[in-house]
This record gives C-alpha cells, sequence and structure tokens, in this order.
C-alpha cells in the first residue's frame, strides 16, 4: 500500500496528535546547550522522566491500525494479522530512541530514508503476509512524514538550522581560501594588464604580409579579417595526393585548419612553403585574444633564435619585442592556471642545429605548464614524424587549396585591394588556364598571382614565363631574404639543380624519383656549382627544405610541389641542352604539352620557329592547336611563321557547325584556352563554340564554364538552347548561379533530372517553362518551383510516383502540359480548371479525361487511343487548332471522327503503326480550315499504301516531311496538294542528303531542307 494511498485512510488530524505525543514538549533557542541533541532526547518514551511507557506507544500503535482498518474500503491486510501488525508498527516506532541522530539530520534524510533506518533498527517481522508488510511499510512512512513534518515546527529546529548552515558556510568558507593560496589567482594588475595586452596582440596580427611582391600598385599587407582563408588540414597518415584541377578533391580526414586544437591541445602543424601556416598563427591568435578565452603567445622562432637562448615565459614578450611590460610574474601565472596558447611558429625556419634545443625548450615547458594549447608549425621535411609524439602532440597537414578556395580567396583579394573589375577576368584565366590553375593551390602563389594580374591591369604577362620567374625568385631567395633568413644555397644554384631534376622526371613521364636517383644527378651537378658546399645529401636535404618546391610526400620519395613547375624548369633545362628536337617528338603525348609551350618560352626565336614549324608538319588538330597556344610564349618570332600558324588555326577555331564543334573538342582541354568569347562571332560560330565547351564539360568543367558564362547573355536562341542542354555535365548549383539564372527566358525550357537540380532551381528566377524527367515526387517538383504561378508550361516524363494529376492545378497559370511515360498518372480530367490550351500525353494509363479539357488549342497524343473513333477521347467542344498523333494512337480509332474538328489548321501524323485507309483521307478532306499537312517519313517508309487513297487536298499550302533518309519516293504528293506553297524536309539526326534530289518534284515551291 502507497502512503498516499494510506494516507486517504488516516487522516492528517488524527495522525498528527498521535505522533506529537511520542516526543517531548521543546524550550526555546537554538538546542544548543546539549549539543548534539539527538532523538533520543526528544522522544516521550525512553527513561523515567518520559511520560509515555511502552504500553503507550503501543495503544498508539493500535490506534493507528485500527483506523486504517475500520476506513472505507477494502482491507489492506487479513483481520487475523491485526495484532502481529500492531506489534510490529510499536517496535518500529519505538527505534526512534536508538537513532543516532537529531532532528535536523532526521529532516535532511526525508521520509523514505527515515523509514528505513527505523525499519532496519526494529525486529523484523514473523510470519507476516506480503500485503500486511506492504501495509507496514508504507505506514511507517506516513508516519515518518507527519514526524518530520513536526520536527519542522518545534521552536528550536529553525535556530538550530540556521546554526548548522552557519557553520557549514564556515567550513566552505575555509576550504575556498586553502584552495585560493595553493592556486594563486591574477590579481588585479594581471587583469589590468590582459586588458591592454589581448587588444594588443588582435591588432599586432590582424593582417597579412606578402613577401617577394614589389608591384607598386599591390600593397603588401591586407587586414587578417578580409583576406583570410579558412584552409584544412589532414591528420598525417591520411593525406591525399593533389587532386588534378578537374578532380573533386578526396575529403576524408579534412577539418578546418583553425579547428586544429579542438581534437587535442598539442598539435604539430606541417605544411609546404607559402601554404598558409604562419596566417593560421596569426589567425588563432587574434580570434583567441578577441575571445579572451586563452592568453596567446605568438613566439617566431627565426625571431628567438637571433635573441640568444630561448627565452622563458617571463621573457615571451620582450624576445618578441612587445612593448608592454607585464606585472612580475604575470606570465608564470598564465601558464600555471593552464590559460595560455602557445603559437611557435617555423621550426624549418631556425638551423638544424638550434632544432635540438628548440626541443628540449619545449619540453621543459611542456613539463612545468600542463593543460595550455600548444601549436608548432614547420614546413614537411623539416623534421621526423615522430619528432614530439612522446609530448603527446598530434599531427596535422595543411592540404592545398581546392577550386572553391581558389575563388574565394580571389574574391577577397580584390575586395581588400578595391580592383573588383579584375576579379572575374581572373577567375576566368583561373579556369580556362590550365596550368596557372595548378600553380594556384597555396595563399602565397595565389597572391602573386592576383598581385600581378592587377599590376598589368587586368592581363597576365604575356607569356607566363613572366609568372613563374617571379614565382620562382620569390620561392627560392626573396621569400626568405626579406623575413631575415639567410640561405646557404643562391638562387642561381638552386635553380641549377632543380631544373636537371624536373628533366630526370619529365623524360621518365613521372612525377616522383627515389631520393638515391635525386642524390645522384645532385651529385655529379656539385662539380659545376662551386658555391654549394656539403655532399650531395646535404645539398639535397637543404633543397628540400628551403627552396619550396620540392617535398617528400612519403620516405625515400620526393616531388615538385606543383607539376606546372617540373614542366617549367625541365624545359628550361632541354632548351639550354639543345634538346628541342626531344621535346617535339614527345609532342602527341599530352603529358608534354605544357612542356612543349614552356620550351617555346625559353627558346630563341629561330629555335621557336622551328619548333612551331615541326609542330606544324604533322598535321593534325592537336598539334596545330598546340602551335596555336605556344604564340602566347612567343613574343618574338619570325612573322611568316606566326602568320602561317594562325592561318591554320583559323580554320578550326571558332567551329562554324555542331560537328566540327566536336572534332575540335577531341584535341582535348587544351581548347578551352582557345576558344573566342561571343563578341564579332556569328550566331552559328557561338553555337559552335558553346558546343565544344560543353562537350569538354566533363572533362574540364571549370575551364568549360569559364568559357559558357561568356555567352550567357547572347541573344540567340540556338547559343541559348544548348547552355541549357549542358547542365548535366557541371555542378547543378555552380552552373545554375554562373550561367542559368542570367540567360533570357523567352521560348527557352529548363529540364531537370537529378535532386541536385531542383535544389538548384528553387534558388533562380522563375522559369515559364520548366520539364522533370525521372521520378520526381510531386511535392519535390513543389518545392523547386517557389512561384508555382510563374510556369506556363510544363513536361513530365518517365515518373513512376506522379499518380494525380489534379494536384498539378496549383499551376494556375499552366497553359501547356506534357506527360509521357507516367504510367500512374490519373485524374486528367481535374485539370479542367486550367487556362491550357496545348496537351501532349503518352503513356498514360486512361486518356479519356482529355474530353473535360474544353480550352485546348493543340494536342498531340503518341498513344493508343481508346474506342471506334477520335471523339471517344479527344475534347469534342474544344476549339482544336493543331493535332498530332503519333505511334500507336489511331491503331483502334483510325481517323474517324476527325471531320468534327472543322477549325482543325494543322494536321502532324507521325511514325504510325496502321496504314491510312480511304475512309482516313476522306476525314482529313472534310476539314475546310486545313493550310498545314506534316507526314512523317516513316509513313513513307513503312506504310507505302497509306498515300494511295489520299484525295486532292487542294487547301494545304504547307507540306513538312519529318525524319527523312533522303531515300523516300514522295512522287505521290506533289498532285494530291495543288495549292503548296512550301515543302520542308527534315533529315534523321546523322544523316544528310541534297536538297536537288526533290526540287522536279515540286516545281514552282519553295523548298526548304532542315538538319537535326
Amino acid at each position: 500500500m502507497e502512503p498516499a494511498v494510506l494516507g486517504s485512510k488516516l487522516a492528517s488530524s488524527l495522525l498528527g496528535p498521535l505522533v506529537k505525543k511520542l516526543f517531548v514538549q521543546d524550550g526555546p533557542g537554538a538546542g544548543l546547550v546539549d549539543r548534539p541533541v539527538r532523538l533520543s532526547a526528544l522522544v516521550s518514551f525512553r527513561g523515567e522522566k518520559r511520560t509515555l511507557g511502552e504500553k503507550e506507544v503501543r495503544r498508539l500503535a493500535g490506534r493507528l491500525v485500527t483506523e486504517a482498518l475500520a476506513s472505507p474500503g477494502e482491507r489492506p491486510f487479513p483481520p487475523d494479522e491485526e495484532e502481529a501488525v500492531t506489534d510490529t508498527l510499536t517496535r518500529r516506532l519505538l527505534s526512534l530512541g536508538d537513532l543516532d541522530m537529531d532532528d535536523v539530520q532526521a529532516v535532511r534524510l526525508g521520509s523514505e530514508e527515515l523509514a528505513r533506518h527505523l525499519h532496519r533498527h526494529a525486529p523484523p517481522p514473523d510470519g507476516l503476509s506480503a500485503d500486511a508488510r506492504a501495509f507496514l511499510d508504507s505506514a511507517t512512512q506516513w508516519a515518518c512524514l507527519h514526524i518530520l513534518e513536526f520536527f519542522t515546527r518545534r521552536s528550536t529546529f529553525v535556530a538550530r538550522t540556521l546554526v548548522e548552515q552557519t557553520r557549514t558556510q564556515r567550513e566552505l568558507i575555509a576550504r575556498i581560501d586553502e584552495l585560493i593560496a595553493r592556486t594563486p589567482r591574477p590579481d588585479a594588475r594581471d587583469s589590468a594588464f590582459e586588458r591592454r595586452y589581448l587588444p594588443y596582440v588582435a591588432d599586432r596580427h590582424n593582417h597579412i604580409t606578402i613577401y617577394g611582391i614589389d608591384l607598386r600598385d599591390s600593397p603588401d599587407r591586407w587586414p587578417l579579417e578580409v583576406a583570410y582563408l579558412s584552409l584544412e588540414a589532414t591528420a598525417a597518415d591520411e593525406r591525399t595526393p593533389d587532386p588534378e584541377p578537374h578532380e573533386r578533391p578526396a575529403t576524408t580526414g579534412r577539418l578546418p585548419a583553425e579547428e586544429a586544437l579542438a581534437g587535442g591541445s598539442r598539435v604539430l602543424l606541417r605544411g609546404d612553403a607559402g601554404s598558409g601556416k604562419t596566417t593560421l598563427v596569426q589567425w588563432l591568435a587574434v580570434t583567441a585574444a578577441r575571445d579572451a578565452a586563452r592568453v596567446p603567445y605568438v613566439l617566431p622562432l627565426r625571431t628567438l633564435i637571433r635573441t640568444g637562448p630561448l627565452p622563458a615565459p617571463a621573457d615571451f614578450l620582450t624576445a618578441v619585442s612587445c612593448p608592454l611590460t607585464p606585472p612580475e610574474g604575470w606570465a608564470e601565472r598564465v601558464l600555471a592556471a593552464g590559460r595560455g596558447l602557445v603559437l611557435v611558429d617555423g621550426l624549418d625556419e631556425i638551423p638544424a642545429a638550434d632544432r635540438h634545443r628548440t626541443r628540449d625548450w619545449l619540453r621543459s615547458l611542456l613539463a612545468a605548464y600542463p593543460g595550455n594549447d600548444w601549436l608548432l608549425t614547420s614546413r614537411p621535411t623539416a623534421v621526423r614524424a615522430d619528432w614530439l609524439a612522446q609530448e603527446g602532440f598530434r599531427e596535422l597537414t595543411l592540404a592545398p587549396m581546392r577550386r572553391t578556395d581558389v575563388a574565394t580567396f580571389v574574391r577577397r583579394w580584390h575586395e581588400a585591394a578595391e580592383a573588383p573589375e579584375y576579379e572575374q577576368p581572373l577567375l576566368d584565366s583561373l579556369r580556362t588556364k590550365r596550368d596557372l590553375a595548378r600553380l594556384a593551390t597555396n595563399p602565397l602563389m595565389c597572391g602573386l598571382i592576383c598581385a600581378l594580374h592587377r599590376e598589368r591591369r587586368g592581363y597576365l604577362p604575356t607569356g607566363r614565363k613572366e609568372l613563374y620567374d617571379a614565382a620562382l625568385t620569390m620561392l627560392l631567395a626573396r621569400r626568405d631574404r626579406e623575413r631575415g633568413m639567410g640561405g646557404e644555397l643562391g638562387e642561381e644554384v638552386q635553380l641549377e639543380l632543380l631544373q636537371r631534376l624536373a628533366y630526370a622526371l619529365v623524360l621518365s613521364g613521372r612525377t616522383e624519383m627515389d631520393v638515391d636517383t635525386a642524390e645522384g644527378i645532385v651529385e655529379r651537378c656539385l662539380p659545376t656549382v662551386a658555391s654549394a658546399q656539403g655532399d650531395a645529401a646535404a645539398v639535397l636535404r637543404e633543397l628540400l627544405l628551403r627552396s619550396g618546391l620540392l617535398r617528400q610526400p612519403a620516405d625515400g620519395v620526393l616531388d615538385f610541389v606543383h607539376r606546372t613547375f617540373q614542366d617549367y624548369l625541365g624545359a628550361r633545362y632541354a632548351v639550354a641542352e639543345g634538346h628541342l628536337d626531344v621535346l617535339v617528338s614527345h609532342a602527341d603525348d599530352t603529358q608534354w604539352e605544357d612542356v612543349v609551350r614552356m620550351a617555346v618560352a625559353h627558346a630563341r626565336p629561330r629555335e621557336r620557329a622551328a619548333v612551331l614549324r615541326q609542330l606544324l608538319a604533322r598535321d593534325t588538330t592537336r598539334l596545330t592547336l598546340l602551335a596555336l597556344a605556344c604564340l602566347e610564349h612567343a613574343p618574338a618570332l619570325d612573322p611568316s611563321v606566326r602568320a602561317e600558324v594562325e592561318a591554320r588555326a583559323a580554320a578550326l577555331i571558332p567551329p562554324r557547325t555542331t560537328e566540327d564543334a566536336r572534332a575540335l573538342a577531341e584535341a582535348g582541354p587544351l581548347v578551352l584556352e582557345l576558344l573566342p568569347g561571343p563578341e564579332g562571332l556569328t550566331d552559328e560560330e557561338a553555337r559552335g563554340v558553346a558546343v565544344a565547351a560543353s562537350v569538354l564539360g566533363e572533362e574540364e568543367p571549370e575551364g568549360a564554364l569559364a568559357v559558357l558564362r561568356r555567352f550567357r547573355d547572347h541573344p540567340d536562341i540556338d547559343v541559348r538552347r544548348q547552355l541549357v542542354g549542358t547542365w548535366p555535365r557541371f555542378d547543378a548549383e555552380v552552373y545554375a548561379a554562373e550561367v542559368l539564372d542570367h540567360l533570357d527566358r523567352a521560348d527557352l525550357a529548363l529540364s531537370c533530372e537529378s535532386a541536385e537540380q531542383r535544389a538548384a532551381l528553387a534558388r533562380m528566377r522563375p522559369w515559364h517553362w520548366l520539364s522533370f524527367h525521372g521520378a520526381h515526387r510531386v511535392e519535390d517538383v513543389f518545392a523547386a518551383v517557389p512561384a508555382p504561378e510563374a510556369v506556363t508550361s510544363l513536361a513530365l516524363s518517365d515518373n513512376p510516383h506522379l499518380t494525380d494529376l489534379g494536384a498539378l492545378t496549383a499551376f494556375r497559370s499552366l497553359r501547356e502540359l506534357w506527360v509521357d511515360d507516367c504510367p500512374a498518372a490519373g485524374g486528367l480530367d481535374r485539370l479542367a480548371e486550367l487556362p491550357l490550351t496545348l496537351l501532349g500525353c503518352s503513356g498514360i494509363p486512361d486518356p479519356t479525361g482529355m474530353r473535360a479539357l474544353r480550352s485546348l488549342t493543340r494536342i498531340t497524343v503518341s498513344q493508343q487511343l481508346p474506342g471506334p473513333d477520335l471523339t471517344r477521347t479527344l475534347p469534342v467542344d474544344a476549339p482544336l487548332e493543331f493535332l498530332f498523333l503519333g505511334r500507336f494512337s489511331t491503331d483502334s480509332t483510325g481517323l474517324r471522327g476527325l471531320r468534327h474538328w472543322s477549325g482543325l489548321r494543322t494536321l502532324s501524323l507521325g511514325p504510325l503503326t496502321t496504314e491510312l485507309t480511304a475512309a482516313d483521307w476522306t476525314e482529313v478532306a472534310e476539314l475546310p480550315g486545313l493550310t498545314h499537312l506534316y507526314l512523317n517519313a516513316g509513313i513513307v517508309r513503312n506504310l507505302p499504301r497509306s498515300l494511295d487513297p489520299m484525295p486532292e487536298l487542294p487547301g494545304v499550302r504547307e507540306l513538312r516531311v519529318p525524319a527523312m533518309l533522303g531515300t523516300e519516293d514522295l512522287s505521290a504528293l506533289p498532285s494530291r496538294l495543288p495549292g503548296l506553297r512550301t515543302v520542308i524536309l527534315v533529315t534523321r539526326p546523322g544523316h544528310a542528303f541534297p536538297v536537288s534530289r526533290f526540287e522536279p518534284l515540286f516545281p514552282g515551291v519553295e523548298l526548304a531542307l532542315e538538319q537535326r
């Protein structure tokens, strides 16, 4: 029995007075004289001075039990157990005097725990039933509730409680004082200093410096919050190869670099030259200073080493020339409390001999001040992989910038430089020029490219050789020199060694070589470079560490940080050694394409002319285009050679037809660099350029997109249709934002096939003509069209999810609807409330609902129609002007009932599957307004007897014959159509024939041929 149930049987007005008799009367005060006042001193049934004995307590318990049994309702236990229950309850109440606690402690326990204490101190009940034991436990807890209520009302209880609280607070204060004594807190002077120091750090590091750039219009300092780019880092064992520009980089194991400390308080971050290590250090320092969550210390090792012994915490600020003077012991207090963020930058920038003492310095700091966050940066090859593993450092590596990162960097750079007019041309160049895109994989190189582009007022150097020269000078010498660092190898020595390594890789057709092979190449070169000190292994190590061009992706292997540097330096050496014939002999191999172009850049004028003549002599599209691409790198060249190259290329670019465009695209991504913009092109040429770029969209999406976006404002409908049709080759969202959303929508339909395209559609301006192909749920279609009232034409095809066409009434402005191969689509009649004027259908279960669509003026059907004639399915009271009947549509009905639509002006007969009879042609002859007749060539080829009963139709002015092969016999038509003025012959895709073949059949008639 629950206490609440028992409480309903025993009124508090009865139980309260009974419980009160168990205790003696209390006096005023806090009850502190007889400390501690135990319950035994409060009960009234112990000792001679008490007013109750055991009998009286039994009598009280008996009254409790009797009152519970007398209450209405079911008995809580059998009648024969009443005496035993009373006896047990008595013993439990008497055990109150045996508890070693006072009333305050009892109240703190609570009624349930106090009841358990009474149960444990009283003898256990013997032989009682489960119901009786349940009653006892409930009665005991109910009594304890009233006992505790009685305690809280005693006059001494409140005073005693206050005294207990005071004692507890005094003990807590003493313990806090002891803790403070053991852990000193910053005093007011520390707090005041940090209010000055943190803003200083935020301001001091809130800029990016680009070393090695001395362009007159390009500052070398940018606000950090404007120019900072969130790069990504990978765990040391998860690093993936650098992606090619057209590839999607792998995402496994990457995390935002600024979160590098989130997974652990100690990180060794590796990154190639210019990858953004120092910038990340600055960003972490600025954000920590602004958040005031950690106290940052930025410690560039190259600065610390110059000042003598590595500093203790008290000297951190002095070592980095901070003008602020902290209170004595401040740095030690910060680090001792675990509040520090220690950012040690540039392990690779100090001599190898100093790295051992640097590690000892770090170890001592880590041991003395645990609990802080530590970040150490280094180039990849400066120290071995487990250099700080025992100290708990996690190793991460900065990943190359993604294409989206490069675009973001370029936008922010131009925003900071206040030069928005140069932004988009540079982005287009980065997309179309592959070697340039390969170069722009870290912030340093991106900054150089941006600066050079702006310096030249929106143009990159005439030949990219100038760009590479600037990059090499910066990486090999100026960057270290301007940061106050000396180098053992001069720029010319490094170039000599690097170009020999590069040429060896070019000749082998590889991008990696083992270290032993590299050491052999360096060793053979050392006698020619007297300034190089040390053996081949030492020189190679220095080259790996300082040049910024070589890296060691795995033990015993090295490669160039960018393939474009390998090609550039390899070509430089080939020209110097007179090996141009070797390069030209490999020109058919696309892997040698950039090497040939760079060789032309390095060569002397006579050598350039010889290379270009050899390329033209091979007489292939790709090598002709390669020769054209080389002109960019040949400022000095024999004019006749230049003219010949341009003349040969002019026959290829721009392409004039679709076939020419596809053939041109077979030359590969090189084509994208050479395709012109829309200016000066005819509509046919503009479409040819768009087709060529579209074909290359899957192989080189970035470059193709840069070409296509130039044509997004083109007015020609065929160009715009080409731009729309190539959407599936590109990233749906990017292409929608860059191209589709800028198009003139007039006469243009947009087709969606995927969920990604639907999502992109939802973010574009409204389209009036939409097509959804595939299994799209109706609710997903509506989610992709935020403004359904703007849609006037809609096509749905191959959709098994489409069940109720009535849902389309939300497109309340819909005038044209095509429903093809939607096997579950019903409810066609529910579309009667729409202003439909055109309906096309094929592969729907029940087309008879069409009869309800009285506003239709055009119908196209390509499925079998039920019933004996057309009036059973087509709307008899619709003002039809156009009717297309396709495959299977006349199998049951023929053309019977056609005369009912006397306003019909155009009858289009598709590839029918049933012969036309005399009765069918009679129906046609009864159409007084018929002026246009379309006859699919399949009828002529496959159903030749269909034309035999054809009567004379003098009102027909235009004949159109689609899907022709050119071999059809049309001789029966001229006599049946004496009023013809125009004949249009339309070829099947991939077929061509001269229109002159049919001219004798239609004398005096305008004859046209449409190629498909």
